[in-house]
């Protein structure tokens, strides 16, 4: 009978191959399952383009929804949606919802 020595290494090469198979079938199964419901502060700027100072603006204008968690700041992604329909001066929406993936 042979003996093989499984390495520290080995066992995190098999982690890997494992999480990554598993992410990979989230998304073929439910590409809703893996969008965020609720956002922080840096995606809603990544996703609109804004510095951190528009987006406090727009904060303390109350034109934005927000959840105020401890010190973390959550938007919800049907809520954030919701407000850009209503204050939309485009009519291509459906397209720039689609490019951001909101």
């Amino acid at each position: 009978m042979e003996i093989e020595l499984i390495t520290l290494a080995d066992l995190q090469s098999l982690k890997q191959e494992i999480l990554s198979e598993i992410r990979e079938l989230i998304k073929q199964k439910s590409p809703a399952f893996t969008e965020k419901k609720w956002l922080k502060s840096r995606d809603v700027q990544r996703l609109l383009g804004i510095s951190s100072g528009t987006l406090q603006t727009l904060r303390n204008q109350d034109k934005i929804p927000f959840t105020r968690l401890g010190g973390v700041i959550y938007y919800d992604r049907q809520e954030l949606e919701k407000c850009l329909k209503e204050n939309d001066q485009n009519e291509n929406w459906e397209g720039l919802m689609k490019k951001f993936r909101i």
